[in-house]
């Protein structure tokens, strides 16, 4: 028996299109991590505002707005395509920064110009990677395809934060962002072998791209367990994400003490927490209830977070990211099987597409917790968010409890 056929968990790299696809996003999530660590701390450290990084932070997710059309845009072009398009566009923009890097001309209002444009298209990479993922591999193998799809932004939270931080030290920004562009690079060149397995709507070339997107909205806000785990989606990001992500260069400098490696190591603990997390679903998540799962985990995540909030020794706060880190995968890989499994593949690339809009919440939360946090401190506003994520995730549950909850529910189906 070949090593593929003896680990469960490698199972779907039986697949071809697969064995191409990962390491491409492999790559490519490395890159953004490596992005994220340089140009945080820039505008922490030229701005001395939180939040100005919170507004940046914000930035990295304004296509949210624009996703329902990148998933309209797959479902016509083809989603193969469309991501390779949207490489070239992070291979423009890194090595536009990386030479004004190396000319000394970076400033604050360049950054964020940049950053608002790589922010359109970059959020729907993601919802890219996932329709690939749906539409060339069979369902037995979808949720450890997808929980082993979910380590290239895990593990590369864990490399490209140190990384990037070791290269700005040692290098600067400017050959930093160069070692971004050759990374870049190479995903695109690895997107082109994925394949291409699409799915033609009857008369889809007929309907104009907003009457389209209107069935798509449609589609889920009638479908329960859709609609249900869709709202989770926005609030997962409005109440959990902001405080283990941009949020965290401040926890790093203000709250802790720390440098720029120092906040690449808290980075690094709550991606190292999701990679054990996603590892486990890629080897165990058949057998699992989604839906369960995923509201339990939520659930967690928010107690997680509410700790971490008060929590002002980095030893305990990097311990408190790791078991953070990994509930979200246990929250988040299942929230995305249940939009591939359930929803009817004619609407998949919008669904996943008005899914994205989701996480548009993430941006909201972090120009709200931005103000709160300079006025109530860190541990206070992580403690609302928090109260307010549990109070919501049990509307939620209580609302569509036989969509969610009932072991027979689609949403549960193993």
């Amino acid at each position: 028996m070949t090593v593929i056929e003896r680990v469960p968990a490698l199972a779907p790299f039986r697949i071809r299109s697969f064995r191409f696809q990962w390491p491409a996003d492999l790559l490519a999530s490395w890159a953004f991590e490596m992005e994220g660590v340089i140009l945080g701390w820039f505008v922490l450290v030229s701005t001395g505002s939180v939040l100005a990084l919170a507004v940046f932070g914000s930035l990295q997710f304004l296509g949210t707005l624009i996703s329902p059309f990148f998933g309209m845009a797959g479902d016509r072009i083809g989603n193969r395509n469309l991501i390779c398009l949207m490489r070239l566009t992070y291979i423009a923009a890194a090595a536009l920064l990386a030479g004004l890097f190396l000319a000394d001309q970076a400033t604050p209002v360049v950054v964020f110009a940049i950053g608002a444009v790589m922010g359109l298209v970059r959020p729907s990479d993601i919802t890219l990677r996932n329709l690939l993922v749906g539409e060339t591999m069979p369902s037995d193998l979808l949720m450890r395809a997808m929980g082993v799809s979910r380590t290239t932004a895990d593990s590369a939270r864990v490399v490209g934060a140190l990384s990037g931080a070791t290269l700005v030290a040692l290098m600067g920004s400017g050959m930093a962002y160069v070692a971004v562009c050759m990374v870049y690079v190479a995903s695109l060149l690895l997107s082109l072998n994925v394949g291409i397995r699409r799915l033609r709507v009857v008369g889809e070339a007929a309907l104009s791209p907003f009457a389209a997107l209107k069935a798509g909205f449609a589609y889920v806000w009638s479908t329960p367990d859709v609609r249900a785990a869709t709202l989770l989606a926005f609030l997962m990001n409005f109440a959990a994400y902001p405080f283990v992500g941009s949020l965290l260069a401040h926890v790093a400098k203000d709250i802790y003490a720390l440098d720029q490696r120092g906040m690449g190591w808290l980075i690094a603990c709550f991606a190292a927490g999701a990679l054990a997390g996603s590892v486990t679903l890629a080897t165990n998540g058949a057998r699992i209830r989604a839906a369960r799962t995923m509201i339990v985990s939520a659930l967690l995540w928010f107690v997680g977070n509410l700790v971490f909030s008060w929590i002002t020794v980095p030893l305990w706060g990097e311990a408190m990211l790791v078991v953070i880190g990994f509930v979200q995968s246990f929250c988040m890989v299942p929230m995305a099987v249940i939009l591939l499994r359930t929803a009817d593949p004619a609407f998949r690339g919008r669904v996943m597409g008005v899914r994205m809009l989701a996480v548009y919440g993430l941006p909201l939360g972090m120009l709200l917790s931005g103000p709160l946090i300079e006025h109530l401190g860190f541990a206070m506003t992580g403690t609302l968010f928090s109260l307010v994520g549990i109070g919501f995730t049990i509307l939620i549950v209580s609302r569509w409890r036989r969509h969610l909850w009932h072991p027979e529910a689609a949403a549960n189906m193993r």
